[in-house]
C-alpha cells in the first residue's frame, strides 16, 4: 500500500514538474519580444545591433525616449489615440449594454432570430465589409477624420460584447425588475439604476477589451486616415519605421515601450475584474 502511494506521489510530482516546464518555456517564448524591446529601448546605438543580442545593456541611456519622441509628432498621435480610445470605449459600453439589455429582458417572437443574426456577424470576416464601409464613409465625407474610428462604436458595440453582457443580464433574477416595476420604475430606470451596477465586472471587461483594441488598432486608421495630423500611435510608429528603417531601432523601441505602458498598467489594475467577468460569464451562461 505504501509503495502504491509513494509511486502515485512520484507520478504526480513528475506530471506537475513537466507541466510547469512547458508553461515556463511557453511564457518565455511569448515574453521574449517584450523583453527585447525593453532592453533595446535603454541601449546606446552601438549595442542595439550586437549579435547575439544581449538582454542587459552595458550602458543605460534615456536619450532614446527623448530623441525618439521628437522625431515625429507623437504628442499629437497620443492625443488622437486617446480621443479615439475613450470615445469609442464609451460608445461600445453604452450601446452594447443597451442592446444586451433588450435581448435579455424583453420578449419578442423575433428575439432569438435577431440574436442569432447578431452572433452570425462574428463569423463574417472584416474584409467582407471593408469596401462597402469605406464607400459609405467616403459618401459621408468622413475620410481623413476620426469619425470612422469612433461613431460606429455607438451603434451596437460589437456582437461579442452584446453576447457577453446578455449572459450577465440573464444571470440576474428578474425579481429585481418586478420589484422595481412595483416601486414605479420604468424600463430605462431599471436598466440604468439597477442592472448596470449589478454587471459592473462585465462592463469593466468590455471596457478593457475595447480600450486594448482601439489603442492598438492599426488597420482602421491605416485605411481611413491620410493626414499626419490625424494619425494615431499605431500609424505614427509605422510612419517612424518607414522614415528611418532599422537605423534607429533603439528609438523605435523606446517610443513603442511608452505606447505600451498605459495599456499594461490598465490591464494589471483591472485584471481582477477582467478575470471575474470572463469567469462568471462562462459559469452562468
Amino acid at each position: 500500500m505504501d509503495t502504491y502511494y509513494k509511486s502515485k506521489r512520484t507520478g504526480d510530482l513528475i506530471r506537475y514538474s513537466l507541466s510547469y516546464v512547458v508553461l515556463i518555456i511557453c511564457a518565455g517564448i511569448f515574453i521574449f519580444p517584450f523583453l527585447w524591446m525593453l532592453s533595446t529601448a535603454f541601449k546606446i546605438p552601438s549595442e542595439a545591433y550586437t549579435l547575439p543580442p544581449k538582454l542587459f545593456p552595458k550602458t543605460f541611456t534615456l536619450d532614446n525616449f527623448i530623441e525618439g519622441w521628437k522625431y515625429a509628432d507623437f504628442t499629437r498621435y497620443t492625443f488622437n489615440t486617446l480621443t479615439v480610445t475613450l470615445l469609442a470605449t464609451l460608445g461600445t459600453v453604452l450601446s452594447a449594454s443597451f442592446v444586451a439589455y433588450g435581448f435579455a429582458r424583453f420578449k419578442s417572437r423575433y428575439n432569438n432570430l435577431l440574436f442569432t443574426a447578431v452572433l452570425a456577424t462574428l463569423m463574417l470576416p472584416s474584409q467582407v465589409t471593408l469596401v462597402p464601409t469605406y464607400l459609405l464613409f467616403t459618401k459621408m465625407g468622413w475620410l481623413d477624420t476620426l469619425k470612422p474610428l469612433i461613431v460606429p462604436s455607438f451603434f451596437g458595440g460589437g456582437a461579442f460584447n452584446i453576447f457577453l453582457l446578455r449572459q450577465f443580464f440573464r444571470s440576474i433574477p428578474k425579481d429585481l425588475d418586478e420589484a422595481a416595476y412595483i416601486d414605479g420604475a420604468n424600463a430605462f430606470q431599471i436598466y440604468y439604476k439597477i442592472l448596470l451596477p449589478a454587471i459592473k465586472p462585465a462592463l469593466i471587461t468590455v471596457a478593457l477589451m475595447s480600450i486594448t483594441f482601439h489603442w492598438n488598432d492599426y488597420m482602421s486608421p491605416l485605411i481611413y486616415l491620410n493626414s499626419d495630423q490625424n494619425f494615431t500611435l499605431a500609424i505614427g510608429l509605422q510612419f517612424f519605421q518607414n522614415s528611418f528603417g532599422s537605423s534607429q531601432i533603439q528609438m523605435l523601441m523606446a517610443v513603442s515601450l511608452i505606447t505600451v505602458i498605459p495599456v499594461l498598467i490598465l490591464f494589471f489594475v483591472g485584471q481582477r475584474h477582467f478575470v471575474q467577468g470572463i469567469t462568471m460569464t462562462g459559469i452562468k451562461g
